[in-house]
């Protein structure tokens, strides 16, 4: 059983090749992870801007935007040392196939589990990669800057499931997770394997 598997049940792990691939177009890499950053933390205000009234929401996601933001300086930092520029946003294929496995819903909680669950997926997915980064890249530094963004994404995916569960029942969040999940790992078989995207 692989880390994906039994931590964050992704149910088709990462092509080994990515590694070596991403290896070759780092720039690329830490341009598309400085905009999933950015994302992320937008997408956080964005769920706080529409759902104020749920509290434990709110207090989960307050501290998780700022590390988002945070991060994405940090991106920006590295970017920098480098030598590299930010660059333009790329449209990003995997959260727009991925949204096609969600549910549309008039139903305001519904709505706000699928959002949990996709966010909670593509953080599941970015821990996975920053693992393989972590563990595989020749850049001693590099190693050490994924492995904390390895650790952060891992929680936040945690905290992303549990707010599913506390605005749902559970059985309603394990159909939807695993469908999810099941989605995700035909994406990944579908696309193109890309050294210059995090997911």
């Amino acid at each position: 059983m692989t880390f994906a598997d039994y931590m964050l049940g992704l149910k088709l792990p990462t092509d080994p090749r990515w590694v070596n691939i991403a290896e070759q177009s780092i720039a690329d890499i830490l341009i598309d992870h400085a905009f999933c950053e950015q994302k992320a933390a937008s997408s956080g205000i964005s769920l706080i801007v529409h759902y104020p009234d749920k509290e434990e929401l709110v207090k989960q996601l307050t501290p998780i935007i700022a590390e988002e933001w945070g991060h994405f300086r940090k991106v920006l930092k590295e970017l920098d040392k480098r030598g590299h520029k930010f660059g333009k946003a790329r449209k990003d294929q995997y959260v727009n196939e991925l949204r096609k496995f969600t549910i549309k819903t008039d139903n305001r909680d519904k709505k706000l589990v699928e959002e949990l669950l996709v966010f909670a997926m593509i953080e599941a997915r970015s821990c996975e990669r920053f693992r393989l980064l972590s563990l595989h890249i020749s850049d001693e530094s590099l190693r050490t800057f994924y492995h904390e963004f390895m650790v952060s994404e891992a929680g936040h995916y945690r905290v992303f499931i549990d707010l599913a569960y506390l605005y749902a029942e559970a059985d309603y969040v394990k159909n939807r997770w695993q469908a999810i999940l099941t989605g995700e790992a035909a994406i990944m078989k579908n696309m193109e394997l890309r050294g210059d995207r995090v997911h």
